[in-house]
Protein backbone atom coordinates (compact mmCIF):
# COMPACT_ATOMS: atom_id res chain seq x y z
CA UNK A 1 0.00 0.00 0.00
CA UNK A 2 1.56 3.44 -0.96
CA UNK A 3 0.81 6.86 1.21
CA UNK A 4 1.08 9.98 -0.56
CA UNK A 5 1.42 13.28 1.92
CA UNK A 6 1.01 16.72 -0.50
CA UNK A 7 1.93 19.90 0.78
CA UNK A 8 2.84 23.18 -0.19
CA UNK A 9 -0.15 24.77 -0.81
CA UNK A 10 -1.23 27.84 0.52
CA UNK A 11 -2.78 31.10 -0.81
CA UNK A 12 -1.01 33.58 -3.70
CA UNK A 13 -1.67 35.87 -5.58
CA UNK A 14 -2.06 35.69 -9.43
CA UNK A 15 1.13 36.32 -10.69
CA UNK A 16 3.27 34.23 -8.24
CA UNK A 17 4.92 30.64 -7.67
CA UNK A 18 3.75 27.42 -5.73
CA UNK A 19 6.05 24.59 -5.27
CA UNK A 20 3.94 21.38 -4.25
CA UNK A 21 5.63 18.51 -2.91
CA UNK A 22 4.47 14.33 -2.57
CA UNK A 23 6.33 12.25 -0.41
CA UNK A 24 5.19 8.40 -0.98
CA UNK A 25 6.18 5.97 1.60
CA UNK A 26 5.10 1.70 1.56
CA UNK A 27 5.84 0.99 -1.95
CA UNK A 28 8.94 1.12 -4.60
CA UNK A 29 8.61 4.45 -5.17
CA UNK A 30 11.21 4.61 -8.57
CA UNK A 31 8.39 1.86 -10.11
CA UNK A 32 5.37 4.08 -9.66
CA UNK A 33 3.99 6.53 -12.17
CA UNK A 34 3.06 9.63 -10.46
CA UNK A 35 0.77 12.12 -11.37
CA UNK A 36 -1.00 15.69 -9.92
CA UNK A 37 -4.93 15.97 -10.68
CA UNK A 38 -6.94 19.11 -9.03
CA UNK A 39 -10.42 19.86 -8.45
CA UNK A 40 -11.64 23.04 -8.01
CA UNK A 41 -15.20 24.14 -6.25
CA UNK A 42 -17.94 22.78 -8.28
CA UNK A 43 -16.15 21.01 -11.10
CA UNK A 44 -14.55 17.38 -11.24
CA UNK A 45 -11.11 16.10 -11.00
CA UNK A 46 -9.08 17.19 -14.10
CA UNK A 47 -5.41 15.76 -14.95
CA UNK A 48 -2.58 18.39 -14.17
CA UNK A 49 0.77 16.64 -14.86
CA UNK A 50 2.12 13.01 -15.04
CA UNK A 51 5.74 11.79 -15.12
CA UNK A 52 6.46 7.50 -16.17
CA UNK A 53 8.47 6.14 -14.01
CA UNK A 54 11.67 6.33 -15.51
CA UNK A 55 11.15 10.15 -15.89
CA UNK A 56 11.25 9.61 -19.08
CA UNK A 57 7.72 10.93 -20.10
CA UNK A 58 6.29 13.86 -19.01
CA UNK A 59 2.86 14.75 -19.77
CA UNK A 60 0.75 17.95 -19.13
CA UNK A 61 -2.76 19.63 -19.32
CA UNK A 62 -3.14 22.18 -22.16
CA UNK A 63 -3.79 24.63 -19.81
CA UNK A 64 -0.80 24.32 -17.20
CA UNK A 65 1.98 23.72 -20.30
CA UNK A 66 5.13 26.15 -19.98
CA UNK A 67 3.30 27.47 -16.77
CA UNK A 68 3.79 23.88 -14.63
CA UNK A 69 6.83 21.44 -14.36
CA UNK A 70 6.33 17.83 -12.68
CA UNK A 71 9.87 16.18 -11.60
CA UNK A 72 10.67 13.22 -9.11
CA UNK A 73 13.67 12.83 -6.92
CA UNK A 74 13.69 9.19 -6.65
CA UNK A 75 16.62 9.37 -4.03
CA UNK A 76 13.55 11.48 -1.45
CA UNK A 77 10.70 9.31 -2.60
CA UNK A 78 9.41 12.81 -3.13
CA UNK A 79 7.60 14.44 -6.31
CA UNK A 80 7.06 18.07 -7.01
CA UNK A 81 4.84 20.80 -9.08
CA UNK A 82 6.48 23.58 -9.34
CA UNK A 83 3.37 26.05 -10.61
CA UNK A 84 4.58 29.55 -12.13
CA UNK A 85 2.56 32.70 -13.37
CA UNK A 86 -0.67 31.16 -11.35
CA UNK A 87 -3.90 32.70 -12.10
CA UNK A 88 -7.18 32.65 -10.38
CA UNK A 89 -8.29 29.60 -12.31
CA UNK A 90 -5.65 27.37 -10.79
CA UNK A 91 -6.98 27.21 -7.72
CA UNK A 92 -8.58 24.07 -6.51
CA UNK A 93 -7.33 21.09 -4.12
CA UNK A 94 -4.19 19.62 -5.81
CA UNK A 95 -3.79 16.12 -5.42
CA UNK A 96 -0.98 13.49 -5.87
CA UNK A 97 -1.41 10.21 -7.57
CA UNK A 98 0.84 7.18 -7.89
CA UNK A 99 0.34 4.50 -10.60
CA UNK A 100 1.54 0.98 -10.20
CA UNK A 101 1.41 0.85 -13.82
CA UNK A 102 4.18 2.86 -14.31
CA UNK A 103 2.85 5.50 -15.93
CA UNK A 104 -0.16 7.65 -16.40
CA UNK A 105 -3.24 6.11 -18.80
CA UNK A 106 -6.01 8.95 -20.19
CA UNK A 107 -8.36 6.46 -21.05
CA UNK A 108 -8.23 4.55 -17.65
CA UNK A 109 -10.27 4.79 -14.67
CA UNK A 110 -8.68 7.61 -12.86
CA UNK A 111 -6.23 7.79 -15.45
CA UNK A 112 -4.90 4.43 -13.85
CA UNK A 113 -3.78 5.69 -10.64
CA UNK A 114 -4.03 3.16 -7.86
CA UNK A 115 -2.78 5.47 -4.49
CA UNK A 116 -4.32 9.27 -3.69
CA UNK A 117 -2.81 11.38 -1.42
CA UNK A 118 -5.68 13.72 0.48
CA UNK A 119 -4.92 16.96 -1.26
CA UNK A 120 -3.47 20.01 -0.80
CA UNK A 121 -5.43 23.70 -1.10
CA UNK A 122 -4.10 26.07 -3.80
CA UNK A 123 -5.48 29.55 -3.64
CA UNK A 124 -5.05 32.25 -5.94
CA UNK A 125 -6.35 35.56 -5.84
CA UNK A 126 -6.60 38.04 -8.82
Amino acid sequence: QVQLVESGGGLVQAGASLRLSCVASGGTFSTLGLGWFRQAPGKEREFVAAISWSAGNTYYADSVKGRFTIWRDNTKNTVYLQMNILKPEDTAVYYCAASSGGTYYPGATDYGMNYWGKGTLVTVSS
